[in-house]
């Protein structure tokens, strides 16, 4: 009786579990078929969907005139899908010889099973149509862009490129990325359980959304004519390289920035000169070095043309005026060292303005000492020079200079004349110019609008009236003294008939001092009492004669000469010996 009822409730229990878990697979069921139906089928819909991205058009770059700096060509990207082929060794043999890649390379895609195995990017579209031709099923051919510059290297190290995937890896193309990049579409087919394609169901297509065209303060006709120029000083100096700047000194818009010598835009892998030898590593460091964009990505000792800051302050803090007179012997003694003039004989007698005309260290060494550490730092500060300027291009360097309470009176005294820190040269143009501009510091930049392929306004960039830094006294007055530099100082080479040039040389030697390795330079502006444009030629350690004054001031007064009219810019006229 007892066993009877054991198995009674054995039977019971086995029966109540088993009631449980039908109850609960039939709970589950439910709450799978009503509550997450959805989610399910999209899962199932996804299995039998296939995606291919359909790349979208990258915004074209374009400069002040509406040229197109950078563009679009289309080309194709080859594909294969295993589960579709069904000519294996035809698909292989078309592929190779319209590609040139060898067919063991293709076999090994053909024959992996996968979902899509991509063969080849950038195709010229010629070769996509001929291979479309062929109507090879499992082959796909999709319509893909690649940048083009239709002016090769012209602003190379401004605009940058893009890579295999059309993104932006230096320059303008990665600071706008998001401006110009769009947003890629899809193609979606519909594929039976074993991975092949449902004729009668079609395709589904995402349609792209093309990048927005961004338009640059840049004019394509300065920039050509600044690199000839640059380029000629190169062959002539045997130079490094060369650099030029022109901007327009009271918008911070950049017209032209040129770092030759330039890369090819359309090969940016391509090093120039043989790759023998070199390791991988080399070959990476000799790409960053001619990618580099000397202007914003390298600082160097700016020699005299810092001068018109330190004599900016110095107005400015009223420690100076043009009538102050000054002795120079041909150096100066401070602490225990003799700091020489590079003119060893010394200037004699001269007043502040004839100090800046002749480029004299031991007046700006004098008018340093009189400012005083905390005043050199003050207006170091209120300057910008302790900041990045901002500008619109990414690896900016930032200014090196001694800190504050390792300034001594040795260094206080070279730093007046422009040695002993570092600065970039568009640091030195952007405050050069909120000097000259009335007083207002200003943003370098090249962005100025984004446009619609149609041209339709989108919007514009905004960079703002910077702070006021100087004086309009004290900038006019500055005006006037590099108007003087330029008619009957150190920048006579840089003079034109006809209009008023304002600017400043500079020849700086670089580390080690034991190298005798220069850099030359001429900062000028034009016309000298209402700038409209500001231009920096740098010459990186140049052969033979060295002086700023001599072969930088003749680059300038080139470029201005053929510039100035183009601008808009009228030759002032000039009556003869008679009056008429």
């Amino acid at each position: 009786m007892n066993i009877k009822t054991f198995h009674r409730k054995k039977i019971v229990v086995v029966f109540a579990v088993c009631a449980l878990a039908m109850t609960g697979l039939i709970g589950r069921l439910g709450y799978l078929m009503l509550e997450k139906s959805e989610y399910y089928s999209q899962k199932a819909q996804s299995l039998h969907e296939r995606e291919r991205d359909i790349k979208a058009a990258r915004g074209k770059i374009l400069d002040c005139n509406g040229k197109v700096l950078a563009d679009n060509r289309t080309v194709c990207t080859i594909s294969v899908i295993h589960s579709q082929i069904e000519e294996p060794e035809r698909v292989i043999e078309v592929l190779a010889a319209e590609l040139g890649i060898s067919e063991e390379k293709i076999r090994k895609s053909v024959e992996k099973n996968s979902s899509i195995e991509r063969i080849k990017t950038n195709v010229d579209k010629e070769t996509g149509d001929r291979i479309r031709e062929y109507d090879l099923a499992g082959v796909k051919v999709d319509e893909d862009y690649k940048r083009y510059y239709p002016y090769g290297s012209l602003a190379s190290k401004v605009l940058g490129f893009t890579g295999s995937d059309n993104q932006g890896i230096v320059g303008l193309e990665v600071q706008y990325e998001e401006i110009l990049k769009g947003t890629d579409g899809q193609i979606l087919t519909m594929t039976d359980a074993r991975g092949v394609e449902l004729p009668d169901e079609g395709e589904g297509r995402k349609e792209p959304i093309p990048g927005k065209n961004l338009v640059l303060s840049i004019d394509v006709n300065l920039q050509e004519y600044a690199e000839q120029a640059a380029y000629r000083a190169l062959e002539q100096k045997q130079a490094d390289s060369v650099s030029v700047i022109l901007m327009r000194p009271k918008t911070g818009e950049i017209l032209a920035m040129v770092n030759v010598p330039e890369f090819d835009l359309n090969d940016p892998f391509t090093i120039s000169g043989s790759t023998d030898g070199m390791m991988e590593q080399e070959i990476l460091d000799a790409r960053n070095q001619m990618w580099r964009n000397g202007c914003i990505n390298d600082t160097y000792e700016p020699g005299s043309t810092f001068k018109i800051i330190t004599a900016s302050a110095a107005l400015e803090e009223g420690v100076v005026t043009t009538a102050d007179t000054f002795q120079c012997p041909g150096f100066k003694i401070v602490d225990d060292r003799r700091i020489r003039c590079h003119k060893t004989t010394g200037h004699g007698t001269e007043t502040f303005v004839q100090g800046v005309m002749n480029s004299c260290n031991p007046v700006f060494i004098e008018v340093g000492l009189r400012l005083g550490v905390d005043n050199f730092y003050k207006y170091f500060e209120q300057f910008g020079l302790l900041e990045k300027t901002g500008i619109d291009l990414p690896g900016e360097a930032a200014t090196i200079m001694h800190k504050k309470e390792n300034m001594g009176q040795v260094e206080l005294a070279t730093v007046s004349f422009g040695q002993s820190f570092q600065i970039t040269p568009i640091q030195l143009a952007a405050t050069v110019s909120s000097l000259i501009n009335g007083g207002h510091r200003v943003t370098p930049h090249f962005g100025v609008e984004i446009r619609e392929d149609d041209g339709t306004l989108l919007g514009t960039f905004s960079y703002g009236e910077g702070r006021q830094i100087v004086s309009a006294e004290v900038s006019e007055t500055m005006r006037m003294i590099l108007e003087k530099v330029v008619s009957e100082g150190g920048g006579k080479k840089a003079y034109i008939e006809g209009y008023h040039i304002g600017g400043k040389t500079a020849t700086s030697e670089t580390l080690p001092r034991s190298a005798n390795q220069y850099i030359s330079s001429f900062l000028g502006f034009a016309p000298a009492e209402d700038p409209q444009v500001l231009g920096l030629c740098i010459i990186n350690h140049p052969q033979g004669v060295y002086y700023g004054g001599t072969i930088c001031a003749p680059v300038m007064r080139d470029i201005f000469e053929n510039i100035l009219p183009y601008l808009g810019i009228e030759e002032e006229e000039t009556q003869n010996d008679s009056g008429l």
